[in-house]
């Protein structure tokens, strides 16, 4: 039976104690968090040991969960990692690459299995969607937020935008080639509306606006790939697809069947609106669940350490573009 540890119980740590409570076959040791109001609180809650340091509860338990703010991400997951625990870590993976990269080296030498917490890859409309994501050419992502003063520490970049940056990069089979971006600070010091622009190699382009300046929440994706239009709505979690289909038996065409004529020798292609079934899930529960069973099963984790860094070094780079002047 795997014995896990959550280091932070703030807003997503009592979430995450909230999920493992749930989660059957695994033991939850306890939780540490420096908040000595927060662990009173806690503890009443959730009736589970509170541990007294980070190296306390490293040392009870064989993995790991990182919930803190990102700026102790890397000396939490360094500890754990070297005292050859299993790490989950929420995103971003930590506040520089340098760091990143220092940690992907630690996780190898001690070979454990390492899982960043991009949600966004377990929403049921994106699960839904997956199937039909292939080859897509342009991308659009708006994800716009309520102000909430928690999260203005850093850019919208880190804070928002990240979320679709991994989403992009796991259907893109390409490298990035180029990037464009713009952005705001209007009551922070940092971005907090911006929009990105990614070129990559194989011609796909990818439009990301981000905002938590927005009068309604939205967290909307929208897919244009050849023959195939996928709309993915993160928010209200439903996924609506439109295809193409060349019609060889026109006999077989019915009175109510959309048919097109695109002209230039095509013939004609057949629309299809399909709304695929979507299976309600808790997206943070199962991320924990497919985490402990690439553990127990010794396989890759859905997502990554690379993935962690891959979807950073993005995001610096956009901070990059927009060249905010100090």
């Amino acid at each position: 039976m795997l014995t896990i540890g959550v280091l932070g119980a703030g807003h997503l740590g009592k979430i995450h104690l909230k999920c493992l409570s749930q989660i059957e076959n695994i033991k939850l040791a306890g939780f540490y968090d420096q908040d000595a109001a927060v662990v009173k609180q806690v503890e009443e809650e959730f009736g589970i040991r509170a541990f007294q340091s980070v190296d306390d509860l490293v040392a009870s338990v064989g993995v790991v969960d990182i919930v803190t703010p990102t700026l102790s991400h890397f000396e939490c997951a360094s500890k754990a990692m070297k005292s050859a625990k299993h790490v989950f870590i929420e995103k971003p993976l930590v506040t520089t690459l340098e760091e990143a990269r220092q940690l992907i080296s630690i996780s190898n030498e001690a070979g454990v299995k390492v899982q960043v917490g991009h949600v966004e890859r377990f929403n049921p409309a994106y699960i839904a969607a997956a199937p039909y994501l292939h080859q897509p050419m342009f991308i659009e992502t708006h994800r716009l937020a309520l102000f909430n003063p928690r999260g203005t520490d850093v850019p919208v970049i880190l804070d928002l935008m990240i979320h679709d940056i991994d989403i992009v990069l796991s259907i893109v089979k390409s490298n990035i080639k180029k990037i464009s971006a713009s952005g705001v600070p209007i009551v922070s010091d940092t971005p907090d509306i911006a929009n990105a622009r990614l070129e990559f190699d194989n011609g796909c382009v990818a439009n990301l606006t981000a905002s938590r300046l927005s009068m309604k929440n939205m967290r909307k994706t929208r897919v244009f790939q050849p023959d195939a239009y996928i709309a993915i709505d993160f928010l209200k979690q439903n996924t609506e697809i439109i295809r193409l289909k060349n019609i060889t038996d026109e006999s077989e065409i019915g009175p109510l069947d959309m048919i097109i004529e695109p002209g230039h020798g095509k013939g004609k292609k057949q629309i299809f609106f399909e709304k695929p079934e979507i299976v309600p899930i808790n997206a943070i529960k199962t991320e924990l669940e497919t985490f402990f069973n690439s553990i127990i099963n010794n396989t890759d984790t859905a997502v990554n350490i690379i993935d962690g860094y891959k979807a950073l070094d993005t995001a610096y780079k956009i901070i990059e573009k927009i060249n905010i002047p100090d």
